[in-house]
């Protein structure tokens, strides 16, 4: 018996209508190692991991545990085996507290109550020993994304278990959390934890990993020490393909300005204060415009005021010299707006329609694909599959699949597709390439920059600092609500961005 691996997982496919998510792969787990699982979106990572926490059942394949083959079937048999998994959109309770959400399930009670002041002693001895700090009393709707994550590993480590899975977890967290949470993997697997870590930053994999495994197509392509390889060898193993990690763009040619703000204030919801603070800034014809900061600084309620998700408390908004300040979305759609939002699954799709519903939903109104109030599905179709092949949006069904059951990454590409179709004056991106692939980040990168060189305008927001330098032509730093500087990317470097996104610099 070898006594090596603590997880096996061996000869595993799992199919879904249409598609072989999982054909005949094999992955093995050492005992206190941090293991990367790489792949394209849509490659297989997230459905794997979905089998061995028992929430799909293969078709064929096993699974052992210490050697011994074992019968997972739901996730409470997985966590009796001591697997925990950190899903990629969190599975908590957003009205319960921190507390609560850790023990759900697992309460341990007297006479029916609550023993709160042991759980809650436990869970601080828990956070205190592995470095997690967290409010216990604080509810999830009112704590960031950093400290929702950091309660789904607590719930793993409450539970005991010693092979934990995390899948994507640092889509949704800012630079600051990512570090934060490399070193709390770090600590997890020196006090012995197993840990599987899907992902498909390159950088993230190269620093915290011991080896990873590369999916393709849902193929198994091999396995590889980390400290034997390189960035460029594992991005070719998981495409198939060399990649550009550099953004190829010529000079920017600004012309006239398409997007004007002025004196913009907006209310914030979770507090007393206002959001966005009397901020004004213009984006040009050819030019893509970065809104740079750490999260929770503004960014999100600027772009719902100039996207028309929320109202602006004062302030002008000019698109192309028309007022839109309490214009509707559909009139400023109409205007010449595109917008790819941060959270694709409130804002961007409706998970229940198929993909072509979801591609049409800024243009079923068009003489093309309605009558009389009547939609013209076979128009609708046929633009759903131009689209899904011109984008390369990869789905089990084609334009009838459920738009929830594609891969995030798809689902990302969906929402593209549709916005990039438009070719709008204005295109409002935030946060485009969260949660992509190598190979997608440079499709998405290429198509920002193609926008530009139409002559058509772009706002970028986004979290990344690599993306920052190298998509924009100029940048604008927002911190606490206001503008603080306007850099140049060509003479500025990601320390002074760091600087005046912590607020330590201002030049405005």
């Amino acid at each position: 018996m070898n006594n090596d691996y603590i997880v096996e997982m061996l000869g595993i496919t799992k199919e879904f209508p249409g598609i072989i998510a999982n054909d005949n792969i094999t992955l093995q787990l050492r005992r206190g190692e941090i293991h990367a699982l790489l792949g394209e979106n849509g490659a297989g990572k997230s459905t794997l991991m979905s089998v061995l926490f028992g929430l799909y059942k293969p078709e064929k394949g096993i699974i052992k545990k210490n050697g011994e083959q074992i019968e997972i079937n739901d996730p409470n048999d997985a966590t009796r085996y001591g697997i925990g998994m950190v899903h990629q959109h969190f599975k908590l309770v957003e009205c319960f507290t921190v507390l609560e959400n850790i023990i759900l399930g697992m309460e341990s009670t007297k006479f029916g109550f609550l023993k709160k002041k042991e759980t809650r002693k436990r869970i601080v001895e828990l956070s205190k020993k592995y470095g997690l700090d967290v409010d216990p009393d604080a509810r999830i709707d009112e704590i960031t994304v950093g400290m929702q994550q950091r309660t789904e590993i607590l719930k793993m480590l409450y539970r005991n278990n010693e092979v934990l899975i995390f899948d994507e977890p640092t889509a949704v967290l800012t630079p600051q959390e990512i570090d934060e949470l490399m070193h709390i993997m770090k600590n997890l697997a020196r006090e012995g934890k197993s840990i599987l870590f899907i992902s498909h930053k390159l950088n993230e994999i190269m620093s915290v990993a011991d080896r990873c495994s590369i999916l393709r197509k849902g193929k198994y392509i091999g396995t590889v020490d980390i400290k034997d390889t390189t960035k460029e060898e594992l991005s070719r193993m998981m495409v198939g393909r060399e990649v550009k990690f550099e953004v190829e763009k010529k000079e920017a040619k600004p012309g006239e300005c398409i997007l004007k703000v002025e004196g913009l204030t907006v209310a914030s919801k979770s507090h007393g204060n206002n959001a966005i603070k009397n901020i004004s800034f213009e984006v040009r014809a050819g030019e893509i415009v970065c809104i740079a900061g750490i999260d929770g600084n503004g960014q999100s309620e600027c772009v719902y005021a100039l996207t028309g998700l929320e109202k602006a408390t004062s302030g002008k908004v000019t698109l192309l010299s028309e007022d839109i300040t309490h214009a509707s979305v559909r009139k400023r759609s109409l205007c010449g707006m595109s917008h790819i939002p941060e959270d694709r699954h409130k804002y961007g799709l409706v998970l229940d329609f198929e993909l072509q519903q979801n591609l049409v939903l800024q243009k079923y109104f068009e003489p093309r694909f309605q009558n009389h109030g009547f939609i013209k599905f076979d128009e609708v179709k046929k633009y759903a599959d131009d689209l899904i092949e011109k984008f390369d949006v990869r789905s089990g069904q084609g334009a009838i699949t459920k738009t929830r059951s594609m891969s995030g990454g798809n689902q990302q590409k969906a929402i593209i597709a549709r916005e990039l179709d438009k070719n709008p004056k204005l295109l409002v991106a935030v946060q485009p390439t969260r949660g992509l692939d190598v190979g997608a980040i440079e499709y998405i990168h290429k198509n920002l920059v193609e926008q530009r060189d139409k002559g058509n305008a772009v706002l970028l927001v986004s979290l990344e600092l690599d993306e920052v330098m190298s998509v924009s032509d100029r940048i604008l730093v927002m911190y606490e609500g206001e503008i603080t500087g306007e850099l140049d990317p060509k003479k500025t470097t990601p320390e002074e961005l760091g600087l005046y996104m912590s607020g330590a610099k201002r030049n405005i």
